[in-house]
């Protein structure tokens, strides 16, 4: 007993080797940032803040020059009707490049989805509810083909949506041989299709059931992307499939249902152009799919997948909103709003880069 207690305040042989070693607890060495790295890493770990503070300061700078005629709860529930559609299909095309993809055809397979319902309303004598149902079934049988193509044969993205849109464009021409449904004809016969067209009036403001859609959606959207496991696995395959796929993620199966998504929102956005427009027309939304390429990249969504918000997106088809109808109100050239559109688009890739670097 005494020898045992004895050996309890002495070092063992073993640990005669660790003797004037240093006993502190690891911790990493921490440095002082500078400004511009502070800022750096907040716009880093929030993807929406840049297009949300360009979106802020452009209303602020707008409401200056023309005054209360452009901040009127008018006016600003006016260009959220304008950007609604752009939301919409912008929502999926969200989806597809936080994959690291790209979608081409979401503006086609909104119009052969809205022509689908109204075809098969007034050329089959289908009730509204059933040919809604096939549109979105269309809608999805495309994003499927698009998902099939990406994920199993493994194509690039841009080549099989960009052959997927013209296929659509041909077909959705082809079907409806050109016809445009008048939106008198619907408004008698078939008023479900124009059902995202009603509105809710407070005040001077508008809010359209398709404006209502739209904001909807993406919250939805940004609750499944940031709080399911279905959205980390997004991000994951955009980042680093190879990564993802160690990780046990079923990468294929992802795309897949990506694209599917992403082909049943265009379905949705086919229902609410019916709305806006009141007709049905194959030649419309012709440059939807420009639009939401547009309004993902100025909402700070990385082109190389797995960084960025969907509320970006949103915030990014608002700026847009906001230049068309500023400028418009201001009488210029409306070929400035696509100067500095395009300025926006430049400015908003090379500000991704520079926030890229905290991570590299």
């Amino acid at each position: 007993m005494n020898e045992a207690a004895s050996g309890e305040g002495r070092a063992q042989e073993f640990e005669k080797a660790l003797e004037g070693s240093y006993s502190s607890v690891a911790r990493f060495e921490g440095y002082d940032r500078t400004p511009v790295e502070k800022l750096q890493h907040f716009l880093h770990s929030s993807p929406a803040a840049v297009p949300l503070i360009v979106l802020i300061a452009s209303l602020v700078v707008f409401a200056l020059v023309i005054g209360g005629r452009f901040f009127s709860p008018f006016s600003l529930t006016l260009i959220l009707q304008q950007v609604a559609i752009v939301g919409i299909i912008g929502a999926a095309q969200t989806l597809v490049i936080l994959t690291a993809g790209i979608d081409l055809s979401v503006g086609a397979i909104m119009v052969l989805s809205s022509v689908v319902m109204g075809q098969f309303t007034f050329r089959y004598g289908l009730p509204a509810p059933v040919a809604i149902l096939c549109g979105f079934a269309v809608g999805a049988a495309c994003g499927f083909l698009n998902g099939w193509l990406v994920a199993r044969l493994r194509l690039p993205p841009f080549i099989v949506t960009l052959g997927t849109w013209q296929i659509i464009l041909a077909a959705n021409f082809l079907y409806s041989a050109n016809e445009t449904i008048r939106a008198q004809d619907i408004e008698a016969n078939a008023p479900l299709l124009q059902w995202f067209g009603n509105n809710i009036r407070i005040g001077n403001a508008v809010f359209t059931y398709g404006v209502i859609a739209m904001v909807v959606l993406v919250l939805v959207l940004w609750y499944v992307l940031n709080h399911t496991a279905w959205g980390r696995h997004v991000y994951a395959v955009g980042d680093d499939p190879e990564a993802a796929k160690l990780s046990g993620v079923n990468v294929n199966r992802m795309l897949l249902s990506v694209y599917t998504l992403a082909g049943l929102i265009c379905a949705l956005a086919g229902w609410a152009l019916i709305g806006r427009l009141g007709s049905v027309s194959p030649t419309s939304g012709q440059f939807a799919n420009i639009e939401s390429i547009t309004a993902v990249v100025i909402g700070g969504i990385s082109l190389f997948g797995g960084r960025g918000s969907i509320l970006g997106m949103l915030f990014g088809a608002l700026i847009v909103g906001v230049f068309s109808l500023a400028l418009r109100l201001i009488g210029t050239d409306p070929q400035w709003t696509y100067l500095l559109i395009g300025v926006l688009i430049i400015g908003a890739v090379t500000v991704d880069q520079w926030i890229r670097k905290v991570a590299g």
